[in-house]
Protein backbone atom coordinates (compact mmCIF):
# COMPACT_ATOMS: atom_id res chain seq x y z
CA UNK A 1 0.00 0.00 0.00
CA UNK A 2 1.14 3.56 -0.95
CA UNK A 3 2.20 6.24 1.80
CA UNK A 4 0.29 9.39 2.05
CA UNK A 5 1.81 11.84 -0.31
CA UNK A 6 1.09 15.58 -0.32
CA UNK A 7 -0.53 15.43 -3.93
CA UNK A 8 -1.73 12.91 -6.10
CA UNK A 9 -1.54 12.96 -10.09
CA UNK A 10 -3.92 10.04 -11.59
CA UNK A 11 -4.88 8.68 -15.25
CA UNK A 12 -7.66 6.67 -16.54
CA UNK A 13 -6.61 5.13 -19.61
CA UNK A 14 -8.94 3.82 -21.95
CA UNK A 15 -11.80 3.98 -24.71
CA UNK A 16 -14.36 6.14 -24.50
CA UNK A 17 -13.74 7.31 -20.93
CA UNK A 18 -14.19 10.74 -21.34
CA UNK A 19 -17.33 10.43 -19.73
CA UNK A 20 -15.98 7.74 -16.85
CA UNK A 21 -17.65 8.74 -13.40
CA UNK A 22 -14.31 7.22 -12.05
CA UNK A 23 -11.92 10.52 -11.89
CA UNK A 24 -14.77 12.94 -10.29
CA UNK A 25 -15.41 10.43 -7.60
CA UNK A 26 -11.72 9.66 -6.77
CA UNK A 27 -11.55 13.89 -6.82
CA UNK A 28 -14.87 14.29 -4.22
CA UNK A 29 -13.24 12.22 -1.95
CA UNK A 30 -9.74 13.44 -2.10
CA UNK A 31 -11.99 16.98 -1.28
CA UNK A 32 -13.25 15.49 1.68
CA UNK A 33 -10.07 13.74 3.10
CA UNK A 34 -8.32 17.12 2.73
CA UNK A 35 -5.59 15.56 -0.11
CA UNK A 36 -4.73 17.36 -3.30
CA UNK A 37 -6.03 14.97 -5.99
CA UNK A 38 -5.91 15.49 -9.73
CA UNK A 39 -7.78 12.55 -11.68
CA UNK A 40 -7.20 12.91 -15.49
CA UNK A 41 -8.95 10.54 -18.14
CA UNK A 42 -6.00 9.43 -20.92
CA UNK A 43 -8.60 8.70 -23.89
CA UNK A 44 -6.95 6.16 -26.64
CA UNK A 45 -9.85 7.43 -29.03
CA UNK A 46 -9.36 10.98 -28.49
CA UNK A 47 -5.12 10.87 -28.30
CA UNK A 48 -5.83 8.63 -31.54
CA UNK A 49 -3.88 5.85 -30.19
CA UNK A 50 -4.45 1.85 -30.21
CA UNK A 51 -4.77 -0.12 -26.77
CA UNK A 52 -1.37 -1.81 -27.52
CA UNK A 53 0.33 1.98 -26.76
CA UNK A 54 -0.72 1.55 -23.22
CA UNK A 55 2.65 0.80 -21.85
CA UNK A 56 4.08 3.32 -23.36
CA UNK A 57 1.41 5.93 -21.71
CA UNK A 58 2.40 4.08 -18.37
CA UNK A 59 5.91 4.67 -18.81
CA UNK A 60 5.46 8.47 -20.11
CA UNK A 61 3.19 8.94 -17.22
CA UNK A 62 5.64 7.24 -14.68
CA UNK A 63 8.29 9.86 -16.04
CA UNK A 64 5.98 12.97 -15.64
CA UNK A 65 4.96 12.23 -12.07
CA UNK A 66 2.24 10.01 -12.41
CA UNK A 67 1.35 8.02 -8.98
CA UNK A 68 -1.13 5.37 -10.31
CA UNK A 69 -3.41 4.74 -13.09
CA UNK A 70 -6.62 3.15 -13.58
CA UNK A 71 -6.86 0.76 -16.48
CA UNK A 72 -10.17 -0.08 -18.54
CA UNK A 73 -11.33 -1.80 -21.75
CA UNK A 74 -9.32 -2.36 -24.24
CA UNK A 75 -6.32 -2.40 -21.89
CA UNK A 76 -6.93 -4.80 -18.60
CA UNK A 77 -5.15 -7.05 -19.95
CA UNK A 78 -2.66 -5.79 -22.45
CA UNK A 79 -1.22 -3.69 -19.85
CA UNK A 80 -0.09 -7.55 -18.12
CA UNK A 81 2.75 -7.24 -20.15
CA UNK A 82 4.29 -4.29 -19.37
CA UNK A 83 4.05 -4.55 -15.38
CA UNK A 84 7.27 -4.76 -13.41
CA UNK A 85 4.77 -6.56 -10.54
CA UNK A 86 1.18 -8.18 -10.46
CA UNK A 87 -0.87 -8.95 -7.21
CA UNK A 88 -1.81 -12.56 -6.81
CA UNK A 89 -5.22 -11.74 -7.62
CA UNK A 90 -4.61 -9.74 -10.64
CA UNK A 91 -2.35 -12.70 -12.16
CA UNK A 92 -4.85 -15.06 -11.35
CA UNK A 93 -7.81 -13.59 -12.60
CA UNK A 94 -5.55 -12.32 -16.14
CA UNK A 95 -6.18 -9.05 -15.70
CA UNK A 96 -5.29 -5.60 -14.27
CA UNK A 97 -7.00 -2.51 -13.67
CA UNK A 98 -5.14 -0.56 -11.46
CA UNK A 99 -1.38 0.46 -11.68
CA UNK A 100 0.84 1.92 -8.99
CA UNK A 101 3.71 3.42 -9.47
CA UNK A 102 6.06 2.74 -6.16
CA UNK A 103 9.53 3.55 -6.60
CA UNK A 104 9.94 3.38 -10.78
CA UNK A 105 7.72 0.37 -10.71
CA UNK A 106 4.87 -0.35 -12.24
CA UNK A 107 2.01 -2.72 -10.16
CA UNK A 108 -0.48 -4.13 -11.35
CA UNK A 109 -3.54 -4.57 -9.03
CA UNK A 110 -7.85 -5.22 -9.98
CA UNK A 111 -10.29 -3.96 -8.22
CA UNK A 112 -13.02 -5.25 -10.46
CA UNK A 113 -13.41 -8.60 -8.54
CA UNK A 114 -12.30 -7.04 -4.55
CA UNK A 115 -15.42 -3.98 -5.97
CA UNK A 116 -17.79 -7.40 -6.35
CA UNK A 117 -16.89 -8.71 -3.32
CA UNK A 118 -17.20 -5.70 -0.87
CA UNK A 119 -20.72 -5.17 -2.35
CA UNK A 120 -21.71 -8.26 -1.90
CA UNK A 121 -21.00 -8.12 1.58
CA UNK A 122 -21.87 -4.77 2.32
CA UNK A 123 -24.85 -4.91 0.11
CA UNK A 124 -26.75 -8.09 0.43
CA UNK A 125 -25.32 -9.14 3.90
CA UNK A 126 -26.25 -12.78 4.69
CA UNK A 127 -26.82 -13.23 1.46
CA UNK A 128 -26.97 -17.01 0.69
CA UNK A 129 -23.73 -18.73 -1.28
CA UNK A 130 -24.43 -22.25 -1.50
CA UNK A 131 -25.63 -22.33 -4.89
CA UNK A 132 -25.16 -18.51 -7.40
CA UNK A 133 -26.02 -18.86 -11.27
CA UNK A 134 -23.78 -16.01 -12.96
CA UNK A 135 -25.63 -14.67 -16.39
CA UNK A 136 -22.51 -13.70 -18.56
CA UNK A 137 -19.43 -14.98 -18.84
CA UNK A 138 -17.62 -11.63 -21.00
CA UNK A 139 -15.59 -9.00 -19.81
CA UNK A 140 -16.99 -8.06 -16.19
CA UNK A 141 -18.28 -11.31 -15.54
CA UNK A 142 -14.91 -12.64 -15.64
CA UNK A 143 -14.29 -10.32 -12.28
CA UNK A 144 -17.99 -11.30 -11.05
CA UNK A 145 -17.57 -15.03 -11.20
CA UNK A 146 -13.89 -15.02 -9.16
CA UNK A 147 -15.19 -12.20 -6.76
CA UNK A 148 -18.11 -15.03 -6.22
CA UNK A 149 -16.04 -17.75 -5.45
CA UNK A 150 -14.12 -15.60 -2.99
CA UNK A 151 -16.46 -14.69 -1.18
CA UNK A 152 -17.34 -17.93 -0.16
CA UNK A 153 -19.83 -19.49 -3.08
CA UNK A 154 -19.75 -23.13 -2.99
CA UNK A 155 -21.73 -23.95 -6.19
CA UNK A 156 -20.98 -20.93 -9.06
CA UNK A 157 -23.01 -21.99 -12.42
CA UNK A 158 -22.10 -20.27 -15.19
CA UNK A 159 -24.63 -19.62 -18.23
CA UNK A 160 -23.81 -17.15 -21.48
CA UNK A 161 -25.53 -17.43 -24.93
CA UNK A 162 -21.92 -18.36 -26.09
CA UNK A 163 -21.61 -21.67 -24.26
CA UNK A 164 -18.22 -22.04 -25.34
CA UNK A 165 -16.81 -19.38 -23.22
CA UNK A 166 -18.98 -19.71 -20.56
CA UNK A 167 -17.39 -23.71 -20.45
CA UNK A 168 -13.59 -22.08 -20.73
CA UNK A 169 -14.22 -20.09 -18.00
CA UNK A 170 -15.73 -22.42 -15.71
CA UNK A 171 -13.08 -25.01 -16.63
CA UNK A 172 -10.43 -22.26 -15.70
CA UNK A 173 -12.17 -21.06 -12.48
CA UNK A 174 -12.04 -25.04 -11.49
CA UNK A 175 -8.57 -24.69 -11.54
CA UNK A 176 -7.64 -22.11 -9.53
CA UNK A 177 -10.82 -23.02 -6.94
CA UNK A 178 -10.41 -26.94 -6.85
CA UNK A 179 -12.63 -26.85 -3.30
CA UNK A 180 -15.70 -25.91 -5.35
CA UNK A 181 -18.30 -26.75 -7.70
CA UNK A 182 -18.06 -24.88 -10.67
CA UNK A 183 -20.03 -25.58 -14.17
CA UNK A 184 -21.42 -24.31 -17.05
CA UNK A 185 -24.65 -24.92 -18.50
CA UNK A 186 -26.40 -24.06 -22.17
CA UNK A 187 -29.07 -21.09 -21.40
CA UNK A 188 -31.38 -23.10 -22.52
CA UNK A 189 -31.23 -24.93 -18.63
CA UNK A 190 -31.41 -21.75 -16.97
CA UNK A 191 -34.90 -23.07 -15.36
CA UNK A 192 -32.91 -26.33 -13.82
CA UNK A 193 -30.31 -24.32 -12.09
CA UNK A 194 -32.16 -21.06 -10.87
CA UNK A 195 -34.08 -23.46 -9.17
CA UNK A 196 -31.57 -24.92 -6.75
CA UNK A 197 -29.72 -21.36 -6.20
CA UNK A 198 -29.63 -18.81 -3.50
CA UNK A 199 -28.65 -15.88 -6.00
CA UNK A 200 -28.21 -14.78 -9.66
CA UNK A 201 -26.01 -12.31 -10.96
CA UNK A 202 -26.33 -10.27 -14.49
CA UNK A 203 -22.80 -9.93 -16.03
CA UNK A 204 -24.46 -9.11 -19.55
CA UNK A 205 -24.79 -5.99 -20.64
CA UNK A 206 -28.58 -6.42 -21.29
CA UNK A 207 -30.41 -4.09 -19.12
CA UNK A 208 -28.44 -0.97 -19.97
CA UNK A 209 -30.16 2.00 -22.04
CA UNK A 210 -28.42 0.98 -24.75
CA UNK A 211 -29.02 -2.78 -24.41
CA UNK A 212 -32.61 -2.46 -22.93
CA UNK A 213 -34.51 -5.53 -22.14
CA UNK A 214 -33.78 -8.70 -19.51
CA UNK A 215 -31.32 -11.07 -19.32
CA UNK A 216 -33.25 -14.16 -17.79
CA UNK A 217 -37.03 -15.29 -17.56
CA UNK A 218 -37.70 -13.57 -14.52
CA UNK A 219 -40.65 -16.40 -14.17
CA UNK A 220 -37.83 -17.96 -12.51
CA UNK A 221 -37.13 -15.92 -9.69
CA UNK A 222 -38.71 -16.47 -6.62
CA UNK A 223 -38.76 -13.93 -3.15
CA UNK A 224 -35.76 -16.59 -1.63
CA UNK A 225 -33.57 -15.45 -4.37
CA UNK A 226 -31.32 -12.33 -4.11
CA UNK A 227 -30.73 -11.07 -7.41
CA UNK A 228 -27.29 -8.98 -7.97
CA UNK A 229 -26.53 -6.55 -11.51
CA UNK A 230 -23.60 -5.16 -12.84
CA UNK A 231 -24.79 -2.34 -14.69
CA UNK A 232 -25.06 1.05 -13.28
CA UNK A 233 -26.75 3.07 -16.19
CA UNK A 234 -29.23 2.86 -15.28
CA UNK A 235 -29.03 1.93 -11.47
CA UNK A 236 -32.60 0.32 -11.91
CA UNK A 237 -32.48 -1.78 -14.40
CA UNK A 238 -35.84 -4.22 -15.63
CA UNK A 239 -34.12 -7.07 -13.75
CA UNK A 240 -33.71 -5.32 -10.83
CA UNK A 241 -37.25 -3.48 -10.70
CA UNK A 242 -38.64 -6.94 -11.08
CA UNK A 243 -36.80 -9.01 -9.01
CA UNK A 244 -37.64 -6.31 -6.31
CA UNK A 245 -41.42 -6.29 -7.10
CA UNK A 246 -40.99 -10.47 -6.45
CA UNK A 247 -39.53 -9.70 -3.21
CA UNK A 248 -36.13 -10.47 -4.00
CA UNK A 249 -33.45 -9.05 -1.99
CA UNK A 250 -31.50 -6.94 -4.87
CA UNK A 251 -27.97 -5.52 -5.25
CA UNK A 252 -27.60 -2.80 -8.38
CA UNK A 253 -24.85 -2.50 -10.04
CA UNK A 254 -23.74 1.09 -8.63
CA UNK A 255 -22.54 -0.84 -5.84
CA UNK A 256 -19.43 -2.78 -7.85
CA UNK A 257 -18.73 0.46 -9.55
CA UNK A 258 -18.32 2.33 -6.18
CA UNK A 259 -16.90 -0.76 -4.93
CA UNK A 260 -13.92 -1.09 -7.05
CA UNK A 261 -13.59 2.64 -7.16
CA UNK A 262 -13.20 2.62 -3.36
CA UNK A 263 -10.47 -0.12 -3.28
CA UNK A 264 -8.36 1.74 -6.26
CA UNK A 265 -8.71 4.55 -4.09
CA UNK A 266 -7.55 2.67 -0.71
CA UNK A 267 -4.70 1.68 -2.62
CA UNK A 268 -3.02 4.87 -4.41
CA UNK A 269 -3.42 6.85 -1.40
CA UNK A 270 -3.25 4.60 1.45
CA UNK A 271 -6.31 6.14 3.55
CA UNK A 272 -9.64 4.78 4.06
CA UNK A 273 -12.50 6.21 1.90
CA UNK A 274 -15.89 6.78 2.98
CA UNK A 275 -18.16 3.86 0.77
CA UNK A 276 -21.17 5.29 1.63
CA UNK A 277 -20.33 9.17 0.41
CA UNK A 278 -18.81 8.22 -2.39
CA UNK A 279 -22.16 5.76 -3.23
CA UNK A 280 -24.04 9.16 -2.18
CA UNK A 281 -21.77 10.95 -4.80
CA UNK A 282 -22.35 8.32 -7.18
CA UNK A 283 -25.71 8.56 -7.35
CA UNK A 284 -25.62 12.48 -7.84
CA UNK A 285 -23.20 12.21 -10.85
CA UNK A 286 -25.82 9.95 -12.57
CA UNK A 287 -29.29 11.97 -11.17
CA UNK A 288 -27.40 14.73 -13.13
CA UNK A 289 -26.79 13.15 -16.09
CA UNK A 290 -23.32 12.29 -15.81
Amino acid sequence: MSTVSESYLVGLIGEGITISLTPPMHEREADRQGIRYLYRPIDLSVINRPGEAVGDLLRQGRDLGYNAFNITHPCKQLVLEHLDEISDDARRLDAVNTVLVQDGKLMGHNTDFSGFGTALAHGLPGAGLGSVVQVGTGGAGSAVAYALLKSGVRTLTLTDLDAGRAAARAAALAVLFPDRQVGSVPAGQLADVLAAADGVVNATPVGMHTHPGLPLDTDLLEPRHWVADVIYRPVETELIKVAAAKGCRVLDGGHMAVGQAVDAFRLITGLAPDPARMRAHFLELLAEGR
